[in-house]
């Protein structure tokens, strides 16, 4: 991920306690031939000392593969030897990694049950940062980038944000940074019973490590969890590789899903990860990543007289969908679309559920909606999942779909115009470098929108030409949620 850096600076105040969420990027970088004046431009002084560090607290040997380096996007892990498919190449035992067992008793005591796991890992962050050099986590924390290096939308200023209004991830950060004051309001009452500790911990510190805990941790039994050394590792999109944890040995581990030369970089994947949730947690993005996907809201017109009914019906068939990879959640009203690989296939990438609403939509009497809840009690209960039998009806619901499509294009068009635009000698690397994160993350979800459009226009065409009209399924062309 772009750029995890390294830090030089002092770490002892809080201001610059906290890593960039910048820190990875899904690009495979190949030093199969490097020189050995290239080589050891990878190894990081700074860092030369953390894994027998890290090896004498947990005890045991962690890797003897892997060594922290410089990478043209940061600090990362190198392959210190050759590396074959299959190999362990790290392994870390639970005891020397970060949960929230490692918060003070006391201050849990203190805490709500409604207090998730992120929030008190962040909570042992705050602790053990107060304790400066004397942390058993010292040689941790000093390896944390500062402040000014992360890039989360949670960071950005408004005038940043702006620039990615289109998509739904301005939302979605303005949600993550209230509920980050919300939940610092609900620890900050135990925070207060120990100020020797914890005193003068701000919002501003709290959303430090919380961003920390989120965007680096690991899930487990436990809740998350910080591995060090493993969280060195960087994204790559389309990696097969992930931190695995044996709750027999009580360890995490990784394991390589192909052969890597000496000291070629490292990547593992974080997950199926759009450039929304790269953006939104981690603070990078990917100029093409084969996950992004849009989340789109369409409401029904205020000015339609069958407003209520169409609303009571669509509330109670809608079924809650469970969270995607990237952990967003669709309503009733609310539709995660993605790429739409062929215009003449199936538009697997396009929900039913979105086809569905607009049946419902262009319903225009209460006999309409009667039949269609009628049609879903005959069959698997959901509602309107099955084209209309009226040709023209069956165009009118997916031209409303085309529709709204259309305009969110022309919208997001005019976006990523206007970010395109040549640097002035006066932009600021930080602002040029988000600017560019949120012209590849419009331009991600203009290309799926697109995708959809060429689909729907496809699918309506090819409604026209069916000679057919009594056999719904010739031109059904369902798709998969």
């Amino acid at each position: 991920m772009p750029p995890r850096a390294g830090t030089t600076q002092p770490w002892w105040s809080l201001g610059q306690l906290f890593f960039t969420i910048s820190r990875r990027f899904s690009a495979r970088l190949n030093f199969s031939f490097l020189s050995e004046a290239k080589v050891l431009n990878h190894l990081d002084d700074e860092c030369e000392d953390f894994l027998p560090w890290l090896e004498r607290k947990a005890g045991v040997h962690v890797s003897s593969k892997l060594y922290i380096g410089k990478s043209s996007y940061g600090r990362s892990l190198f392959a210190s030897k050759d590396i074959l498919t299959g190999d362990c190449i790290l392994r870390v035992p639970y005891s020397v990694q970060i949960a929230s067992d490692n918060l003070l008793p006391k201050v849990s005591a203190l805490l709500d049950d409604q207090v998730g796991s992120v929030t008190k890992v962040a909570i042992v962050l705050l602790v053990e940062q107060k304790l400066g050099w004397e942390s058993e986590w010292a040689h941790y924390l000093s390896c944390l980038p500062q402040l000014e290096e992360m890039n989360s939308t949670i960071f950005w200023s408004r005038s940043e944000l702006d620039m990615i209004c289109q998509s739904f991830v301005y939302q979605e950060t303005i949600n993550q940074k209230a509920q980050i004051e919300k939940d610092f309001l609900t620890i900050k009452p135990a925070l207060k019973q120990f100020p020797h500790i914890l005193r003068s911990i701000t919002i501003k510190d709290f959303m430090h490590a919380y961003a920390l805990v989120k965007s680096r941790a690991w899930g487990s039994t436990k809740g998350v969890s910080l591995i060090p050394f493993a969280d060195f590792l960087n994204h790559d999109g389309v990696s097969e590789v992930i931190v695995l944890n044996d709750e027999d040995k009580l360890v995490s581990e990784v394991i390589a899903d192909r052969n890597y030369a000496a000291h070629e970089e490292v990547l593992i994947r974080y997950g199926k990860f759009s450039n929304a949730t790269l953006l939104l947690d981690f603070g990078f993005t990917l100029p093409y990543n084969i996950h992004d996907q849009v989340k789109i809201q369409i409401d029904i017109p205020h000015r339609d007289f069958l407003r209520e009914m169409k609303l009571e019906i669509l509330q109670k068939h809608y079924l809650p969908t469970i969270e995607d990879d990237n952990g967003f959640k669709s309503s009733w009203d609310s539709f995660i679309i993605k790429e739409v690989k062929s215009a003449e296939g199936k538009g697997k990438g396009l929900p039913q559920s979105l086809r569905a609403f607009a049946r419902v939509l262009c319903c225009t009497s209460h006999q309409d909606l009667s039949d269609l809840v009628i049609e879903a009690a005959q069959n698997d209960g959901r509602l309107a999942r099955r084209p209309f039998k009226s040709r023209s009806r069956e165009i009118q619901a997916h031209e409303i779909m085309l529709s709204h499509l259309t305009q969110l294009i022309e919208e997001y068009d005019t976006s990523v115009k206007s970010l395109g635009h040549a640097d002035s000698p006066t932009t600021c690397k930080r602002f040029a470098l988000r600017r560019q994160m949120a012209l590849d993350l419009l331009t991600g979800e203009l290309r799926i929108l697109k995708s959809a459009s060429a689909w729907l226009k496809n699918y309506c065409a090819s409604l026209l030409q069916h000679a057919d009209m009594n056999d719904a399924a010739s031109y059904d062309g369902s798709v998969q949620e």
